[in-house]
């Protein structure tokens, strides 16, 4: 027995010792890691690979922020003086001067100086001038931009855009060379090229606004008064520019009893602009309503010669060709004849037909 109990305690000794000993390598594998990764640090101070949690705790230690990255990967925060390749971040990239390659982060990038490459973020880029592509879940914001910017909702920029911003809500810039594309709203001054918004532009000078209100500093807007074929008489505003406009407007219909309030929006161009004449192109959605129940809907493609009286006065006629879908008695016997009609379910009619418009303009 007393054999038996001394092998134990050499056993367990001897167990002792390998746990020791085992211990001791690990720390020091990890000093010589350290040391080795603090020597890589320090001797390439100018460029290096980074790797880290969160700033300072990194291969670059302390001084990452003077450093120049050819590769940069931090599970949180990363911060550098600029990078040369692919940065990634779980919440964001903090980059004091310039950047040229693609950064990726969870939450923000920003850049100091120029950023010459493509930026994804899960909220928001920031960076100074020149940047190829910014993609943000919310907002790109900028001195400057000659690439694409994709944000869900805003997309801010300085100076000028030379390529697209587009937005799920807002555009601003100062001059664009390209196009806007935004959900409700673009600003900007001088616009060569299209502004696109789901409903309105503001610019200095912009030919080729596309939105229901344009409001062009040096473009144009009328008040104009309508009547058509089914006496449905409309006061419009159109705004926009020299060549691209859109219309907006509310009515009334002199036929129908229940269903008499009109409203109307669209779009249209001017060709064949002289002092005295000029044709007008319009597409235009419109609606009857007596706000109760029932649906009156109007799809219009319709042309207009107009005469200017004067600078601010010109009169318009034209033939118009229209799509209708109702399902009230008074809709459907609105109109007379029909080039074509069908009824799916026997409750809508659905019919094309011609039609015609008139009415005058008071331009300012």
């Amino acid at each position: 027995m007393k054999t038996t109990l001394e092998t134990i305690k050499c056993s367990l000794k001897a167990n002792v010792n390998i746990m020791e000993k085992l211990r001791y390598l690990v720390l020091c594998l990890i000093i010589l890691l350290g040391n080795t990764l603090n020597s890589f640090s320090q001797n390439h101070r100018k460029t290096s690979v980074n790797i880290g949690l969160v700033y300072p705790v990194s291969t670059n230690g302390r001084h990452a922020a003077l450093d120049t990255n050819v590769f940069s990967f931090n599970a949180l925060i990363g911060v550098s003086a600029a990078e040369k390749g692919l940065s990634f971040a779980g919440i964001s990239n903090i980059i004091h001067r310039n950047t040229y390659g693609v950064q990726f982060a969870g939450f923000s990038n920003h850049i100091g100086g120029k950023a010459k490459g493509t930026q994804f973020a899960g909220f928001i880029n920031t960076y100074g001038d020149d940047s190829r592509s910014a993609l943000a879940g919310f907002s790109n914001i900028s001195k400057g931009n000659s690439g694409i910017q994709l944000a869900g909702f805003l997309n801010w920029t300085a100076r000028n855009v030379s390529a697209v911003q587009a937005a799920g809500f807002l555009n601003k810039a100062a001059d664009v060379k390209g196009a806007q594309i935004s959900g409700f709203i673009n600003i900007a001054k001088k616009v060569k090229g299209v502004q696109l918004a789901g409903f309105i532009n503001v610019a200095d000078s912009s030919d080729y606004p596309i939105g229901i209100i344009n409001i062009v500093k040096d473009g144009e807007k009328s008040v104009a008064f309508t009547t058509d074929q089914n006496l449905t008489a409309m006061a419009t505003f159109r705004s926009g520019g020299r060549v691209l406009y859109g219309i907006i407007g509310a009515g009334h219909n002199f036929k129908n009893k229940d269903a008499i309030y009109a409203l109307e929006a669209g779009f249209g161009a001017y060709f064949f602009q002289s002092q005295h004449f000029r044709l007008h192109a319009e597409l235009t959605a419109s609606s009857l309503q007596n706000f109760k129940k029932g649906n009156y809907f109007k799809s219009t493609m319709q042309l207009f010669p107009a005469w200017r009286i004067s600078n601010h006065l010109e009169i318009f006629a034209g033939p118009s060709f229209n799509l209708i879908s109702t399902n009230t008695r008074e809709g459907k016997a609105l109109q007379k004849h029909y080039l074509y009609t069908w009824d799916s379910d026997n409750s809508t009619l659905h019919g094309m037909f011609f039609g015609y418009t008139g009415g005058l303009a008071f331009n300012f």
